[in-house]
């Protein structure tokens, strides 16, 4: 039976694929940066063919350079950026506009009317989140309102939606399947998490018709199959979740309490909860963790938007570093950011805060203060927010005291430090950091029988270091004390 995993990732920044073995290995890795598009302020849009270009290009790549016949490919997962919003003609294929992307601030007044008119609360008890331009239901109405001709040919049925998972999967399939899977679903904003079902009442508001829709399925499931023309050989696309509840799975975060965070483009705090959809006070999300053999895992979400954004912004933006890796370089040589903060609200603010007006601003500048400090700043800019969710989960009465680390930031020992030194939690870092990928793979794994149960994965996670705090916890307090403050500066 093929043993091998092909898993793509399809981020915010950039697509990867990555192969693994049913031991979990990787086995190679290729990855292709895109372009990011700001057309207004608080805009952020992709091209979805550059989006499809770069993706079938690393997963050529990484079958190349491992050398693995693509026949001997026991199946595809696919993960991805959540909430992008994609609508596309299902004749040709084209999308009708370019992907109107998580980050995107454009909808913030209709979410605001939306909010006066009383209807927010109707909107989180269905769906489990807040009124707030993040999610894809909004980007949706957008697009059918702004686009020439496109709620006529949305209510003809000749125009599909989809989040990037979706969107991938029916290029993949050669548009024979359009489909999504419950966690990616539960972001949309049109999704009932509690009946599993697309909401008519909400999609009747947004004026959203529901033919443009795919179908729910679970986390693992057949999906469809790669056309033969893609890679050599026609593969089983079986496992397919959102990046966050990829690395949840990933991370096999399986039992009720178990915390994973994620650090890439933007950082991502996940609880287990069970089967209880648990509801926060402090604007936290409820949101879908998995769903396997039709059995729907809860999750409690915190989301902050700038993580590894704001290092390339240092890098692209402003300049101030020719590659990420310098900044844990810099920062051990400058560990203290000598009063300096830097607020990371490019894009608005995410939880708890949840403000879509403020942007972003760096403060406590002297004549003494050098790019070192603005570095430094900028990680540890990483570690408040953190502490900013885990602080409303334990004013929910939760109390976190270990969480799970991964993504690419996370390889930087000087951040994971940091992140236990302001957060005051245990912090363990795994073997495989590229745990969004790998829940991927588990998820395509299960379906085909690589593996027999989420036992059998949990019994393959493996740490590779613990962080424990070490910083004076008076000082950590004066320094989370000092980006209250300036989060303050910067709120609308």
């Amino acid at each position: 039976m093929p043993s091998y995993i092909l898993a793509i990732d399809q981020g915010t920044t950039s697509s990867r694929a990555i192969m693994f073995n049913d031991s979990s290995e990787i086995l190679g890795v290729a990855q292709e940066e895109f372009t990011q598009y700001f057309p207004q302020d608080g805009w952020v849009e992709h091209d979805v063919e550059e989006i499809w270009s770069t993706t079938i290009n690393v997963v050529k790549e990484v079958i190349a350079s491992t050398g693995i016949p693509p026949g001997e490919i026991a199946a595809i997962g696919i993960t991805n950026q959540r909430e992008t919003t994609v609508l596309w003609d299902k004749t040709t294929g084209k999308a009708i506009h370019k992907a109107i992307v998580w980050q995107d601030r454009r909808t913030a007044d209709y979410c605001d009317m939306l909010k006066s008119e009383g209807l927010e609360s109707m909107f989180t008890e269905k769906t489990g989140l807040l009124l707030d331009p993040y999610f894809s239901g909004t980007k949706v109405k957008w697009l059918l309102d702004n686009v020439d001709g496109a709620r006529e040919q949305a209510v003809s049925g000749e125009l599909l939606f989809g989040t990037i998972d979706t969107f991938l999967l029916w290029r993949l399939t050669s548009g024979k399947s359009h489909k999504t899977d419950a966690t990616n679903a539960s972001r949309t904003l049109l999704f009932n998490i509690h009946d599993q079902e697309w909401d008519k009442d909400i999609l009747q508001k947004l004026d959203i018709p529901d033919c443009i829709l795919p179908e729910v399925r679970d986390c693992s499931s057949d999906f469809g199959i790669a056309d033969e023309s893609l890679f050599g050989a026609a593969i089983p696309i079986t496992g397919m979740a959102g990046d966050q509840q990829a690395a949840l799975v990933g991370q096999c975060c399986f039992s009720e309490g178990m915390i994973k965070s994620t650090y890439g483009t933007g950082c991502f705090v996940i609880m287990n909860t069970g089967d209880t959809a648990v509801t926060s006070n402090h604007k936290l999300l409820t949101t879908v963790g998995y769903r396997i053999d039709g059995k729907v895992t809860y999750g409690l979400e915190g989301s902050i938007f700038m993580a590894g954004a704001a290092v390339q912004w240092l890098r692209d933006g402003i300049k101030l570093i020719k590659d990420a890796a310098e900044t844990e370089n810099i920062a051990n040589a400058n560990p203290d950011a000598h009063g300096v903060y830097l607020v990371p609200a490019f894009t608005g603010l995410g939880a708890p805060y949840w403000d879509a007006n403020a942007r972003g601003a760096i403060l406590g500048l002297t004549r003494d203060s050098g790019v070192e400090d603005i570095v430094t700043a900028t990680l540890q800019s990483v570690c408040f927010q953190t502490r900013d969710l885990l602080t409303a989960m334990a004013n929910d009465g939760i109390e976190p005291d270990l969480i799970r680390v991964d993504g690419g930031m996370v390889a930087n020992d000087w951040l994971t430090q940091c992140l236990s030194d302001i957060s005051r939690v245990t912090v363990d870092r795994p073997q495989v950091i590229e745990t969004t990928a790998l829940g991927a793979a588990y998820l395509a794994g299960l379906q085909v029988g690589l593996f027999e149960s989420l036992d059998e994965l949990s019994r393959q996670w493996q740490r590779e270091r613990r962080f424990e705090p070490q910083m004076d916890e008076e000082l950590s307090s004066q320094l989370y004390s000092g980006w209250l403050e300036a989060v303050k500066r910067v709120r609308s």
